[in-house]
């Protein structure tokens, strides 16, 4: 997590990741076979993703103090393609996302073992390099987002913020798995507000929605893309319609999240 958070950040952003640098807080006590198979998992994922860590610091924590362990990443990436903002998106744009939403949040909570809670749903963490450099083949990508803590809904209320239109989000075009929409229905969430760590939301004109979408099911990894909505700027508001015919506003998170992950 520790390597795709920093990797994808970079790649939605036009980038090739390079070089990472790492911190790691390290609780006294932690035990060495724990920080030796974390660290190989790690380096094994940077080289997978064909990054190099450069550099770093390390810093030990008194008993009870660290959690166990903390690593922070800072990464360095080329910006490749053409040059993506906020500013280029209009009305009617597509929005897309590459894959199923809340993987990742519900399987953290189900690993921490939660409202006694048990399953074997997987995380979603993996590398989005894939995804972006296929993307940005499109002249009319306009923005990408990984849509990581506050999922969905969070990034939609950055983009209603940032460019003054709405947002319309169809729920019956939304990928989320069975096993996560039934934990989402038990314990009250909403697949639109949890964590992603592998997948990509994109704005595209509408003209090439299709196309991009064609391109991203055609990975492994965008097997399950979808167009879940498009940028309206007759409304003032993040708006869901549901699959009942209705229609909610989607309002932004006053809090974090739950569960935290980062």
């Amino acid at each position: 997590l520790a390597v795709h958070g920093t990797t994808n950040d970079l790649a939605v952003a036009g980038a090739i990741p390079k070089y990472l640098s790492l911190n790691a807080f390290i609780e006294e006590g932690l035990e060495i076979a724990t920080l030796e198979r974390i660290i190989k998992t790690l380096a094994e994922t940077a080289a997978d993703i064909g990054v190099k860590v450069v550099c770093g610091d390390t810093k030990v924590l008194r008993r009870g103090e660290g959690g166990g362990l903390y690593l922070a990443t800072t990464g360095i990436g080329i910006r490749q393609g053409h040059t993506m903002s906020m500013k280029n998106i209009q009305h009617g744009d597509a929005i897309i996302v590459s894959g199923p939403v809340g993987d990742h949040g519900i399987a953290v909570m189900l690993a921490r073992e939660e409202f006694g809670l048990r399953g074997d749903i997987q995380s979603d963490a993996a590398s989005v390099l894939n995804l972006t450099t296929a993307a940005l083949k499109h002249t009319g990508l306009r923005f990408m987002r990984d849509p990581t803590r506050g999922g969905i809904a969070t990034v939609c209320s950055e983009l209603h913020r940032a460019t003054g239109m709405g947002i319309r989000l169809s729920e019956k075009n939304l990928p989320v798995r069975d096993p996560v929409q039934s934990v989402c229905e038990m314990l009250g969430y909403d697949p639109m507000y949890l964590a992603c760590e592998g997948r990509v939301v994109a704005i595209v004109d509408a003209a090439e929605a299709e196309a991009l979408l064609s391109t991203w099911q055609q990975l492994e990894e965008g097997a399950d893309a979808a167009i879940i909505g498009q940028i309206d700027s007759a409304i003032p508001y993040v708006l869901m319609e549901t699959d009942i015919g209705g229609e909610r506003i989607l309002e932004e998170l006053e809090d974090d999240p739950l569960p935290r992950i980062c």
